[in-house]
């Protein structure tokens, strides 16, 4: 094993150490160095797959959609909340069949989905491929089914393919 299998990960720590710890003294330096080499010796232990992202301009472009989607949901709830929304709001659960199975695309999927406000990645069936969400103003499966499927899945085979 490498003394740092991942040098900026390792360095990243440190750095949060002694911000965390608010000193550049010697004891937090050592301590702050130890801490960063059991994590990069832990990530190491985790042995994942290298991540192969493609097609710089469709991350762009899904960057885009998911911020304007972000801010879209952030006014809805809001606008929930305060009591301008629909009054009979019914939350419920959808069930969207995937196709995307590499590990980074879903974890980037369920970063997207909870990061919306008003929906929550409740899980996700690998054998079928089936992914549950919450949605807390559910008014069209049909529509967020194909909203999942073709504004976040399609960009992620994309880039993950």
């Amino acid at each position: 094993m490498r003394l740092l299998p991942y040098p900026i990960a390792s360095v990243i720590l440190l750095g949060f150490w002694l911000l965390l710890n608010q000193s550049l003294s010697i004891g937090q330096l050592l301590l702050g160095t130890g801490v960063a080499l059991i994590g990069g010796w832990s990530l190491a232990a985790l042995e994942q797959p290298k991540a192969r992202p493609r097609r710089p301009l469709t991350i762009l472009r899904l960057a885009l959609v998911v911020f304007v989607d972000i801010v879209k949901s952030n006014i809805a709830v809001a606008r929930i909340i305060v009591g301008f929304g629909r009054k009979g709001r019914r939350p419920g659960f959808v069930d969207i069949p995937l196709e995307l199975r590499d590990p980074y695309g879903l974890a980037l999927l369920a970063c997207i989905i909870t990061s919306t406000p008003g929906t929550l990645w409740v899980k996700f069936e690998e054998p079928a491929g089936m992914l549950t969400i919450h949605v807390l103003d559910l008014v069209d499966r049909a529509e967020w089914i194909s909203t999942i499927k073709n504004r976040y899945e399609r960009p992620l085979l994309e880039i993950f393919a």
